[in-house]
């Protein structure tokens, strides 16, 4: 019987093997594959480079996931790159135009098709490079991404740039305070395309309190170190001319005078502009991106800071590329900051939220349900800007921040109340104290560090005057004067720093 039933059972299996053929030759046979089948058919959708000192990272966009090997050949210096599944579509080619001119690690890149599933690229270098190629699943408004992260071989010191700019345009003294060129933090002028601050004409009474207090205060600080044991330490006024030390026993006056031999504190504050490159933040109703506003008050934020006798300030990023959370602290750490301030503009589902907001770390969870949902917001920057999760000193760092003390809890909360005063008096506050949640940017153990969030992008009337320069210039006033009044109840720390 069963004999009889075989030639049925063949029939049955050549029936369905023929319509199985049949049905792929009209296409329905890519039902039946996997993602290693279709890989071939693979379509990249958008090819970005985003340029900048620290690094260049060269992104592929595609519909699926991307394979690729990597290796480097010298004389001149070239990174290859073979990329399977692929053909040469206009998308690839049209990665040649978008390397500029000024990049500081790509002279020009070439496409072409190395084998019929492979596409190379070859990356002429400008010089040496630790290149990280890795993957990253899809997220937010992205696809699949393939990214090329081209470091130098020797990693930037922030702190010797930090020293370069210091070198270049400090002051000699604290009577800088009132010479022509400089602005107080408070001034309300201002700030000229170049980037430097420009006269202080009309500036107010407490932007000139302001500046007076952060003067009294590292005018102290500098003459306590100076003060020999049981001493006690003098009251002293507002420093008006820099001359060095006679060799005589000072003066009274000889103390109010600050010392120009290497041995002043310098006052260092990090700068973090919220997000960058991959990652635009939150995006306002017209389309404004988050991460362009943040970066342009942080830049005017900067020079007022750098208007300040004894104060400098570094930025995170000082262009539009993606830095991981991560990296900011330790570039603050690097540079031995006195503190940090994260700067972004904050988004919600209901577009009529407004105001300002100041957030600092928590021990435990959040102040509010609105805290923990920003902060989880915030900490979703490294999965869209895209962070290689492999790296080494990623881990390394992410256990290090974990280590957050409750003074430095203590004190960027007695710094966020100072910003948050100075910031009420420019525009409506969100909340009127200082929240706190899990924000990874200000994990840093020992830095001081808050995170404000300037206003509401998603509604269309803030998203306006975030948008306007002479109100970034008032937003950058108010952060400047919170900054120097907690400086001026809160004198730095000594540490082996010279200005």
């Amino acid at each position: 019987m069963s004999q009889k039933k075989q030639p049925a059972v063949l029939s049955s299996l050549q029936l369905s093997r023929r319509g199985v053929l049949a049905a792929g030759a009209r296409g329905s046979l890519l039902l039946l594959l996997g993602p290693a089948q279709l890989a071939w058919g693979a379509q990249v959708v958008a090819v970005r480079v985003w340029p900048a000192k620290d690094y260049t990272r060269v992104t592929l966009e595609s519909d699926v996931a991307l394979k690729a090997q990597h290796f480097l050949m010298p004389g001149p210096d070239r990174l290859v790159i073979d990329i399977t599944g692929l053909e040469l579509s206009a998308q690839l080619k049209d990665l040649v135009r978008k390397v500029r001119p000024d990049d500081p690690y790509i002279a020009h890149v070439r496409v072409g098709q190395n084998k019929p599933d492979v596409v190379r690229l070859v990356l002429d270098l400008k010089q040496g490079v630790k290149p990280q190629v890795f993957g990253l699943a899809p997220v937010a408004a992205y696809q699949h991404r393939m990214v090329f992260d081209l470091y130098p071989t020797k990693e930037t010191d922030p702190a010797a740039a930090l020293q370069v700019a210091t070198g270049a345009s400090a002051p000699s003294g604290a009577g800088a305070a009132s010479s022509p060129g400089a602005t107080a933090p408070g001034a309300s002028s201002p700030l000229a395309p170049g980037g430097e601050a420009a006269a202080a004409d009309g500036s107010s009474t407490a932007s000139r309190q302001a500046a007076e207090a952060m003067n009294d205060a590292l005018g102290d600080f500098i003459t306590d170190l100076r003060r020999k044991p049981g001493e006690a330490p003098s009251d002293r006024a507002v420093a008006k001319a820099a001359q060095p030390k006679s060799a005589a026993a000072p003066a009274e006056d000889d103390d109010d005078k600050t010392p120009n031999n290497g041995a002043q504190r310098l006052v260092i504050v990090a700068l973090d502009p919220g997000h960058g490159g991959e990652d635009p933040g939150a995006i306002g109703p017209s389309g404004l991106y988050e991460k362009h506003v943040a970066l342009a008050i942080a830049m005017k934020l900067r020079a007022r800071i750098n208007a300040q006798p004894g104060m400098r300030a570094m930025l995170t990023r000082e262009a539009d590329y993606f830095v991981p959370l991560h990296e900011r602290v330790r570039k603050a750490r690097r540079v031995q900051a006195d503190l940090l301030v994260s700067i972004h503009a904050d988004a919600f589902l209901n577009p009529q939220a407004r105001g300002a907001s100041v957030f600092a770390l928590s021990e435990g969870g959040a102040t509010s349900a609105a805290a923990r949902w920003i902060a989880n917001k915030e900490n979703a920057s490294d999965m869209v800007g895209g962070v290689n999760v492999k790296s080494k000193d990623a881990q390394v760092m992410r256990a290090m921040l974990d280590m957050s003390t409750t003074a430095q809890i203590k004190d960027s909360l007695k710094l966020g109340k100072s910003v948050l005063g100075h910031l009420g008096k420019v525009g409506k506050l969100h909340k009127p104290r200082v929240e706190q949640a899990g924000f990874a940017v200000l994990k840093a153990p020992d830095i001081p560090s808050i995170l404000v969030e300037t206003g509401f992008i998603s509604n269309p009337e803030e998203e306006r005057k975030l948008q306007d320069e002479s109100y970034q210039n008032e937003l950058a006033d108010a952060l400047a004067t919170g900054i120097t009044r907690y400086f001026a109840r809160n004198p730095p720390l000594a540490r082996n720093r010279a200005l």
